[in-house]
């Protein structure tokens, strides 16, 4: 039976056997709607992910009325962090960082529960900055940034707050984070708020002006709309509600993230899609192949701050991600280590 190691954050293999002599590396984003981690292997071109796991774990709720992480949502988040526990030691991992978002940032138990998840599963998981957050979303996203553009704008429609990162492209080297907006609503939040069902025009009207007074200081701020306007703005979504309708767009009679991941949509499309999706009602929406039960009393919600953010800084196209905080998670831990192995060389 292999035995390892904890190490800070990171797993160690004390042994490896030969079906299992690639470098594998995970990541785990647990944020407050959903827990997700890749497992991948390092490549020419970054890495090649190898198994993953997604679990819709409600980790938030309750979060906005009581503060605190309740006993079923901790239970949920538990079970599915044993199962991504288990891959880890399946797949022999070299090196695995787990990191927690909005929801364990914000509640007041938050650091007794990650003390629960250490002692459970195994999983060293640190709640990370919203500024942290960003900056492991763009380095996910980095792959599908055009330089072309001057500028790109990203958001991040989450469970318990939505980010908005102002980026400068350069040519031949990293895009650079210039500004960051992280707002508290999410689409968890707000469906707590105000619930699940059809939303009709006043609330629609409510909402997207609540989201947009925080907008528009962003935006003041940052001369975001004249580069807009300009055409020197990428616009990049990368969260459940952006994918969903990509995938409502191609027709999927399931989630298909190879599909998705990278696709275009012209802002008309858009908000014609999440116009259909926000006026449906709960059922309506569950019908939907690749919305299901599951997810549909949250879409919406997710659709009524894209709405605000595409009306905002109405772009020409969007491009559409499933992928961030892993991914970018991912790309740290094999440079840092390539950097460390080339020293080593070298010396």
């Amino acid at each position: 039976m292999r035995k390892t190691a904890r190490n800070g954050k990171h797993w160690v293999s004390k042994r490896r056997t030969t079906a299992a002599s690639r470098d594998v590396y995970a990541a785990l984003d647990l944020g407050t709607n959903n827990c997700r981690m890749l497992l991948a292997v390092p490549n020419a071109d970054g890495f090649r992910v190898i198994d993953s796991f997604s679990r819709i774990v409600r980790l938030g709720e309750g979060l906005a009325t009581t503060g605190s992480l309740c006993d079923d949502a901790i239970e949920r988040t538990i079970d599915a962090l044993k199962v991504c526990a288990g891959k880890a030691r399946d797949h022999q991992v070299k090196r695995i960082r787990n990191v927690a978002t909005e929801a364990c940032r914000r509640a007041g138990n938050g650091d007794h529960f990650l003390s629960r998840v250490e002692s459970e599963t195994g999983l060293s998981v640190s709640a990370i900055t919203c500024n942290e957050e960003a900056a492991l979303t763009v380095a996910g996203c980095m792959p599908l940034l055009d330089s072309s553009h001057p500028y790109a704008l990203i958001f991040d429609i989450g469970g318990g707050s939505t980010e908005i990162m102002w980026v400068k492209q350069h040519q031949g080297r990293p895009a650079e984070l210039i500004a960051l907006l992280s707002m508290p609503f999410g689409v968890v939040t707000l469906a707590e708020e105000y619930g699940f069902g059809a939303i009709d025009n006043a609330l629609r009207t409510t909402i997207t002006n609540r989201i947009d007074a925080h907008l528009v200081v962003f935006d003041d701020a940052n001369a975001i709309a004249p580069a807009v306007a300009d055409g020197q703005v990428q616009m990049l979504g990368t969260s459940g509600t952006v994918t969903t309708l990509g995938a409502i767009e191609l027709a999927l009679p399931r989630y298909q993230r190879s599909k998705v991941d990278g696709l275009y949509l012209d802002l008309d499309k858009v908000n014609s899609i999440g116009g259909q999706l926000i006026g449906m009602d709960l059922d309506e929406r569950a019908r939907i192949p690749c919305i299901g039960r599951g997810r549909a009393d949250l879409v919406a919600l997710g659709c009524t701050i894209l709405e605000a953010i595409c009306r905002r800084w109405p772009a020409t196209r969007l491009r559409i991600a499933d992928r961030g905080i892993r991914e970018g998670l991912l790309m740290a831990m094999i440079a840092a280590d390539r950097t460390a192995q080339a020293a080593t060389a070298s010396s």
